[in-house]
């Protein structure tokens, strides 16, 4: 791959170490490789672009996340690389190496430009992927060790294979015991469930097709959510509900509701990285109401539309965030075109995530969900203990 010019064909097959890795792009710098020949820019004029235009980071920014980008060289960036591969987070910091590298792209266009278009975005891409057979391998079974200690007693939730899991991916899409997660009134169609075991925030009620008409202080492309599905426009003036996994927490996800599956979709492509402003949307260790919902349209999903015979059509958006590559839907799930008609019960399983949570967008038509009600006594929420670092974000990788 010494040509200044590549076809995306010639990079199907993965680099499968991280020398392999740091050699492409140490190659692609030196020959300004460009993945499109149409490309207006290559590998070097981008990266050198994305590290003139670094910001200072705001004063006050925990140690343990601050990464200086300013005078980067292309050694620096494989520097990087590889110790982010040799890194091993436990639960509470799944997220410092993808905020020391949002450095570089924090509020910062030519950075972003980087990390989401051509050979930049092919890093990230083959960056993921090698991650993510990392945690496929035995080589992450000490992580596995780590994370299960740290859950303590926790773990007595979950089905342990005999010998124990192969793999951190193994360990983290880990399933429940039987009876471990009942599911709320499964006779009343009119009770929504939480998908996952998740943190819920509002996002917008007022939902609209184009990003351009903002409401309120949110913005959320529906139609860009669900890949241009015909069906998108019945989402228009209902309300979005956001659903985020932590890093300990169950890692599959399932029916809110009780339906017909009329359309689905895995594998709606996306970047890897690329919000300016990356740390903001993790400070206090969650995705707040208020965030611009629309980056969104540009991260690796997949969706589901439910129809239900009182409550309108209801989608849900499994998203995988940042170095999270893999949303996997259950084989009678995956890809179902429009006009499908597959009955899905409330609480049935349909997928899970890899390598890494992520979060759950819920859709609803106009006027079908105003608000999250929870009957008194019923759990609201779990606190965290008070302490010296209380505004770490502790939030899913």
């Amino acid at each position: 791959m010494n040509s200044k010019t590549l076809e995306r064909e010639g990079l199907k097959n993965q680099v499968t170490t991280i020398d392999e890795f740091v050699a492409l792009i140490q190659d692609w710098y030196k020959n300004n490789t460009k993945i499109n020949p149409d490309f207006p820019r290559g590998f070097k004029d981008m990266f050198d672009n994305a590290v003139s235009g670094v910001n200072p980071i705001p004063s006050g920014t925990d140690p343990s996340v601050v990464y200086n980008w300013q005078n980067a060289t292309i050694d620096t960036l494989c520097s990087f690389f590889k110790d982010w591969y040799a890194w091993n987070p436990d639960l509470t910091t799944g997220l410092d190496y993808i905020q020391k590298f949002s450095w570089l792209y924090y509020e910062n266009e030519a950075g972003l430009a980087f990390v989401g278009n051509d050979s930049g975005r092919e890093m990230t891409y083959q960056f993921v992927e090698l991650n993510g057979a990392k945690m496929d391998s035995s080589e992450s079974l000490p992580l596995v060790q780590k994370w299960e200690a740290e859950i303590g007693s926790g773990m007595d939730e979950y089905i342990i294979p005999a010998g124990g899991y192969k793999n951190f991916n193994e360990f983290f899409k880990r399933e429940l015991k039987d009876g471990m997660r009942p599911i709320s009134s499964p006779q009343d169609s009119s009770v929504l469930v939480s998908p996952a075991d998740a943190v819920v925030n509002m996002i917008e009620d007022n939902l609209t097709l184009d990003t351009k008409l903002q409401v309120k202080t949110q913005k959320l492309d529906i139609k860009q959510l669900l890949n241009n599905s015909p069906l998108a426009d019945r989402f228009v003036g209902g309300t979005a509900l956001s659903c985020i996994l932590m890093p300990d927490v169950y890692h599959r996800y399932h029916s809110p509701i009780d339906g017909i599956i009329v359309e689905s979709n895995e594998d709606v492509a996306g970047n890897y990285f690329g919000i300016k402003d990356f740390p903001e949307l993790i400070h206090g260790g969650n995705v707040g109401y208020g965030y611009d919902y629309s980056v969104f349209e540009h991260f690796r999903r997949g969706y589901m539309i439910i129809k239900t015979k009182e409550y309108g059509h209801i989608a849900m958006i499994p998203v995988g965030l940042n170095t999270i590559a893999s949303v996997i839907f259950k084989d009678e799930y995956k890809n179902l075109p429009s006009g499908s008609n597959i009955p899905i019960k409330k609480g049935d399983e349909v997928g899970w995530f890899q390598y890494g949570g992520s979060l759950n967008i819920l859709l609803f038509e106009e006027g079908v969900f105003p608000s999250v009600r929870i009957p008194q006594g019923q759990m609201l929420g779990k606190l965290n203990k008070k302490t010296s670092n209380s505004t770490r974000a502790e939030f899913t990788f």
